[in-house]
C-alpha cells in the first residue's frame, strides 16, 4: 500500500489554464507524444480541454492537478469519449510538470480521475449507446514512468498496439484497460 502519494485535488480545466497548458508543451514532456506543439496547436487544444470540462460530463473531463496542500496546480489529466475496438470507452492521459515528477503525483490524480470516469459512466453502464464500461490509457511502449502510473493505478495490460498520435503519426502504445463496473471498485 503506498501510503507516501501525495494529495492532490482535480479541478476543471478553465480559461485560466494556458499558461499551464504552455509549461506542459517542454520537450521533455512531449518527446514521447511527437513532441512540442505549436502556439496555434496549443490555442486549439486549450480550447477543447476548457469546452470539454464545460460539456455533459458524460463526454468526458479535463482537470488540472493540483498539488495540496500548497495549492500549487502541477500538471493536467483527464478523459474522454473514445470508440476502441467498437467498443464505446473513456481514454485517459496526463501530464506532470518535471519539478513534480517521481513524487506519486500522477499515479495519485490517476486514481482521482478513474472515480471521475466512473462517477460519469456509471449512469449508462449496460446501455451500448451510453455507457463506457472501461478506461483505457496508451502510453508510449518506451514511457516507462506512464506505464508504472497505469500499473500503480490498477489498469490491467492489453499488449502493445499502434495507436495514432498526433494525428497522422502512428505511434507504439500499450493498451491499458480498468474496468469502471461497480463490481470492479477498488477496495
Amino acid at each position: 500500500m503506498e501510503n507516501a502519494t501525495p494529495p492532490v485535488r482535480l479541478e476543471p480545466w478553465s480559461e485560466e489554464d494556458a499558461g499551464l497548458l504552455r509549461a506542459l508543451n517542454a520537450p521533455e514532456l512531449t518527446a514521447h507524444l511527437g513532441g512540442p506543439e505549436t502556439e496555434e496547436q496549443l490555442a486549439r487544444r486549450h480550447r477543447r480541454y476548457v469546452d470539454l470540462s464545460a460539456a455533459d460530463p458524460g463526454a468526458g473531463r479535463m482537470f488540472r492537478i493540483v498539488l495540496l496542500p500548497e495549492g500549487t496546480p502541477v500538471g493536467s489529466i483527464g478523459f474522454w469519449a473514445q470508440t476502441w475496438d467498437d467498443e464505446p470507452v473513456y481514454e485517459t492521459g496526463w501530464a506532470v510538470l518535471p519539478g513534480f515528477q517521481g513524487r506519486g503525483v500522477a499515479t495519485a490524480a490517476t486514481r482521482a480521475v478513474i472515480a471521475e470516469a466512473r462517477a460519469a459512466g456509471a449512469k449508462g453502464v449496460g446501455n451500448a449507446a451510453e455507457g463506457r464500461r472501461h478506461l483505457h490509457a496508451f502510453p508510449s511502449s518506451d514511457n516507462t514512468a506512464s506505464n508504472a502510473v497505469c500499473r500503480k493505478a490498477g489498469f490491467r495490460p492489453r499488449g502493445e498496439r499502434d495507436f495514432e498520435y498526433p494525428p497522422g503519426r502512428l505511434m507504439r502504445c500499450n493498451d491499458w484497460r480498468l474496468d469502471l463496473g461497480p463490481s470492479a471498485q477498488e477496495a
